[in-house]
């Protein structure tokens, strides 16, 4: 006989403490139900959660779920889904039927793309979808249909580019694309009237679309981070100024024709980092 290793936590193990929480919920009937950081591999450790209809709030982080179930979409009256931490390689079509899904934290898992349909959530507001693999060639097409949406976060990704549909977003406030590889931003980006925070900080971006003067960044609870990039000069002097002044440079007809001349040029810096050794990208 040989020594083969065996899991300090067996399967049955898992299911017991997984089952424990949820059989204690189901006993006094509460709506929220948090398995964070039980060792969960798989959604057959969960029985009978499918049968809980009357769940508002789950919490899954810090597990080793690969992927989830189409059933997880019978909770209808789901308002709050947190998978963060997870080893997520795929997404059920039947997710965005959802109907009272208002919060979907996606982060710190290993995707590559979205599912087919992913932008018929009727009620989402926040999601986050942070420390994954995903770029421009991952959103499906009705993605920007998200009208609802008040927060994105897309920071430690792979995206180059933003779709011009992004202006279809008209609610968001928040938008989170720091430690991307973006080259560019759309200038529809300035049609996005209500947004007060922009984090494009850690890209390869040189320029700003004058649409962007459009926006306003001046209240108290306003943000836009721009810094690690590599700006042409004069936004960088801009920059050290104070946004501000940025702003107010960036709508002027001066930024303008420079804005004009340098996009002709076409001279995208090169990547800064390489991103073949994310977490998300090696095996589990």
């Amino acid at each position: 006989m040989d020594n083969a290793p065996v899991s300090c936590l067996p399967t049955n193990q898992r299911m017991s403490k997984a089952k424990k929480v949820i059989d204690e919920a189901r006993e006094i009937q509460n709506p929220e139900l948090d398995l964070c950081d039980k060792g969960i591999a798989s959604f057959d450790e969960m029985p009978g959660l499918f049968n809980m209809l009357n769940i508002t709030r789950l919490t899954l982080t810090h597990n080793k779920l690969k992927s989830v179930p189409p059933g997880l979409a019978n909770l209808s009256n789901l308002e709050i889904l947190n998978l963060f931490n997870n080893s997520l390689e795929e997404l059920p079509t039947s997710l965005s039927s959802l109907p009272k899904l208002r919060i979907l934290n996606l982060g710190m898992n290993r995707l590559f793309s979205l599912p087919r349909g992913f932008g018929a959530f009727p009620a989402l507001e926040v999601l986050d979808l942070t420390y994954n693999n995903l770029d421009e060639n991952s959103l499906p097409g009705n993605f920007y249909m998200l009208e609802t949406l008040r927060a994105l976060y897309l920071g430690d990704n792979d995206f180059e580019y933003l779709q011009p549909e992004i202006k279809q977003l008209k609610n968001l406030q928040i938008l989170v694309l720091r430690d991307n590889d973006l080259i560019e931003l759309p200038k529809e980006i300035g049609e996005l009237t209500r947004l007060r925070e922009l984090h494009v900080q850690a890209n390869r971006l040189t320029l700003l679309p004058p649409e962007i003067g459009n926006l306003d960044f001046s209240g108290d609870k306003s943000e836009l981070k721009l810094h690690l990039n590599e700006w042409v000069t004069p936004i960088q002097d801009q920059l050290q100024t104070g946004i501000p002044r940025l702003m107010d440079y960036i709508r002027s007809e001066t930024y303008r024709y420079l804005y004009n001349r340098q996009v002709a040029l076409k001279n995208p810096p090169p990547p800064k980092i390489d991103k073949t050794k994310k977490i998300s990208r090696v095996k589990a």
